[in-house]
């Protein structure tokens, strides 16, 4: 009698075991697939824009330009991802996509459209509050809330190789090499020192912490390194902060 009753209690636990096992990978194929249907649901948006909306001068056509970068990637990302992460940066790449759009639409004068969400990278950014020209190694740089002929490159704002990049219109896209090496050479450290230095409406962009007394050229690379990509598969993350 007590082999029958043990017999039946492991069979019992098993089937708990298999429940269980069963349970945790449907809703793992439910999650990703919810994931899955939120990041196409950014990426059929961000598509009908750029197909839809062309720029009429140099800095709205340069937004739409990156804008359909984006859409490109996040096309590329969709056809890869497997994993919960991996939709979740889909998302991303479309949502920042979706940025350039909106910043075109207000350089040529028209409706943005509806508010979108802000990362905590771009929180932590903050924005460009006003006019700034600035020399540096002999090179000029300028900055604006505003497109103009001078700025015509813009940037949603968020994280670059660990370091935040304001929102706003750029002379030229100063954080690209930052974006693909995924990290800051010595020279830009300057360049955001004398940029941003007591700027209002922009975050903690670490000038302090980076201390040009304590980057060596062999501490380059160890500065802000490139983002971590374990989790999303080799992705790129781009300039905002997931």
């Amino acid at each position: 009698m007590g082999t029958v009753v043990l017999i039946v209690l492991v069979v019992l636990v098993i089937a708990g075991v298999f429940y269980l096992v069963n349970a945790s990978n449907a809703r793992k194929a439910r999650e990703l697939d919810d994931a899955k249907a939120e990041a196409r649901r950014w990426v059929e948006r961000l598509g009908g824009q750029v197909m839809s909306l062309s720029g009429t001068d140099t800095a709205s056509t340069q937004a739409m330009a990156d804008a359909s970068e984006r859409f490109t990637a996040a096309g590329s990302q969709m056809e890869q991802a497997r994993t919960i992460p991996q939709a979740q940066l889909v998302t991303q790449t479309a949502m920042e996509g979706l940025h350039y759009v909106r910043a075109a639409r207000e350089a040529m004068g028209m409706d943005p459209g509806p508010a979108l969400p802000e990362t905590a990278g771009q929180a932590k950014a903050g924005a460009v509050s006003e006019d700034r020209r600035v020399t540096v190694e002999g090179h000029q740089y300028a900055a604006s809330p505003h497109a103009g002929s001078g700025t015509p490159h813009y940037y949603p704002g968020g994280m670059v190789a660990g370091r935040p990049v304001p929102r706003g219109w750029y002379s030229e896209p100063w954080w690209k090499p930052a974006l693909v090496a995924g990290a800051w050479g010595v020279g830009t450290f300057l360049l955001m020192d004398a940029m941003f230095s007591g700027m209002h409406g922009i975050g903690d962009y670490g000038m302090a912490d980076a201390g040009m007394g304590d980057v060596g050229m062999g501490d380059v690379g160890d500065m802000g390194g490139a983002a971590d990509m374990g989790d999303a598969g080799g992705f790129d993350f781009g300039g905002f902060d997931f």
